[in-house]
Order: C-alpha cells, then structure tokens, then sequence
C-alpha cells in the first residue's frame, strides 16, 4: 500500500510531539511504500521554524530535526512533487464549501489522490474531508 504521511504525521515522527508514539506505532511494522510531497516537506520546516520562534526549540535541536527528517524521507519515502495541477484540483475541492478545509488540507488530499495514495493523518477534520472527496483515509 502506498501511504501518503502529510504533516500532522511527519512532524510526530521527527520531533516531540503528542502523536510521536502513534506515529511510531502506525509505521513501526508497516511494509507500505511511504510517500512525502514536497509540499508536506515545507510543512514540516514551517512548523518547526514556529517552534523555534515560539522558543520551544532551539535552532539547533531545528537544525537535528531537520537532518533527521531528510534523512526519514531519503531512506523510507518516496519524495513526490507538487504540480500545477494539485493546485486546481484544491480549488475545486475548496470551492465545494460543505467541507472544513483549509489550502494546505485541500492540497495534501489531492496530492495523495492523484500519486494513488492512502492519506495517514491524525487530522480528524482532515479525515473526514478526505473521505468524503473519496479518499481512502487511515488515521491510527
């Protein structure tokens, strides 16, 4: 199974967070193909760069975190590029306005749909849009 991790996943993985454990615990004995956009990857940078801004971690714990998720995705993932066509299809999935979606939600789900992907989250709103834009979605 390919398994698209965006960044409520990658995050976990790499730092200390709430869900490292379930992270851990989600791919410990997995055998999936594990795939990471690149837009998840700026996700990843931006939400350890406002923990460092918010003093949580300094710059060089950043730094180690930062090395160890290149090193995450060069030995376990497939590293997928976002394309323009990612970008319309968010659109069109935020257009819809019966689903609690922001930007870079739409563009993680539509990423995952067209590498034919399983969305890993721990995102419950995440989720449940993915799903009902007909994504297969695993959350644990």
């Amino acid at each position: 199974m390919r398994l698209y991790l965006d960044a409520s996943v990658l995050v976990a993985l790499v730092s200390t967070d709430p869900f490292t454990a379930r992270a851990e615990a989600c791919l410990g004995a997995g055998t999936h193909v594990l795939v990471v956009s690149d837009f998840a990857a700026a996700e990843v940078a931006s939400a350890i760069a406002h923990r460092v801004r918010m003093r949580e971690m300094t710059e060089m714990e950043a730094r180690n975190v930062f090395a160890l998720f290149d090193a995450l995705v060069m030995r376990a993932a497939e590293r997928v590029a976002t394309e323009p066509s990612d970008m319309r299809a968010a659109e069109v999935a935020l257009r819809r306005l019966d689903l609690p979606l922001r930007t870079p939600d739409a563009l993680n789900i539509v990423i995952a749909q067209r590498v034919d992907a399983v969305l890993l989250t721990f995102d419950i709103k995440v989720a449940e849009a993915a799903r009902a834009l007909g994504l297969e979605v695993v959350t644990d």
